[in-house]
């Protein structure tokens, strides 16, 4: 299964992506991420939601070979629509996200933890928007949320990763433990957000995002527009194949 969702006693919901080998989501698995973060919302019981991996590491964004060898349009389609749901769901969520970041984190894993609340990571863990190799934009308006503004456009231009030490100097970042403590470290955070009164954490939440500088919703939907006019230039194509080992712009 590519996306589990555990409610413990203390209120925690732990929602687990595990879709081998590297957690890449098809776009099922962009829209069972956001299932289990409304169903968070919806759930009265659910004080604080930790978002975790199993595997190699947290996300390696869309899974491209989908894309490349699906006809047409459909899982391009698919996959923004995908994602803007589940980061939608992540930053909507009514209670506080805890991201557990372990190893890899890059493209569609950014936008799911620049709309967190709590970042924890794990020492190998490391972040990048590599959009650009691809033919596609998107997620920098997740990765301003994670580093300042010349650090976002100086990744997402060259397609560098940043390690998650790094990130703890920016604030972004709440610490970065051994790989085998991370569960631990992002349940004791999450443990004393639970703590509190449920029903003011659900207000701060809102309160929180009303006084947000930018709408990440209307921001990501503009990035994503761009990746539609590369798509249609046939620009995207061609670097997924490369990426993919396909030959989905030669009508193959």
């Amino acid at each position: 299964m590519t996306v589990t969702s555990e409610l413990r006693p203390d209120g925690i919901r732990v929602v687990t992506m595990n879709a081998p080998p590297v957690n890449a989501l098809t776009v099922q698995g962009w829209f069972d991420v956001a299932a289990a973060l409304d169903e968070a919302s919806a759930d009265l019981d659910t004080k604080v939601v930790v978002l975790r991996a199993e595997g190699k590491g947290f996300n390696a964004g869309v899974d491209i070979k989908e894309m490349q060898n699906t006809t047409g349009f459909e899982a391009l389609l698919g996959a923004n629509r995908g994602c803007f749901a589940a980061f939608k769901a992540v930053y909507e969520c009514s209670v506080p996200v805890v991201a557990a970041v372990n190893g890899f984190c890059v493209g569609g894993g950014v936008g799911l933890v620049g709309n967190a609340d709590v970042v924890v990571a794990s020492d190998d863990a490391y972040f990048g928007v590599p959009e650009v190799n691809q033919g596609a934009l998107g997620a920098a308006t997740h990765m301003a949320r994670l580093v300042p503004q010349h650090m976002m456009r100086t990744l997402y231009f060259t397609a560098r990763t940043i390690k998650a030490a790094e990130l703890v100097q920016f604030g972004s970042v709440l610490e970065v433990v051994p790989r085998d403590e991370l569960d631990a470290a992002a349940l004791k955070v999450a443990g004393e957000i639970a703590a509190k009164d449920t029903r003011v954490i659900r207000a701060a939440k809102e309160a929180l995002n009303g006084i947000d500088p930018i709408d990440v919703n209307k921001s990501y939907r503009w990035e994503q527009g761009f990746t539609f006019e590369l798509n249609l230039m046939g620009v995207s194509d061609e670097l997924r194949d490369d990426f993919a080992g396909t030959a989905k712009a030669k009508g193959a």
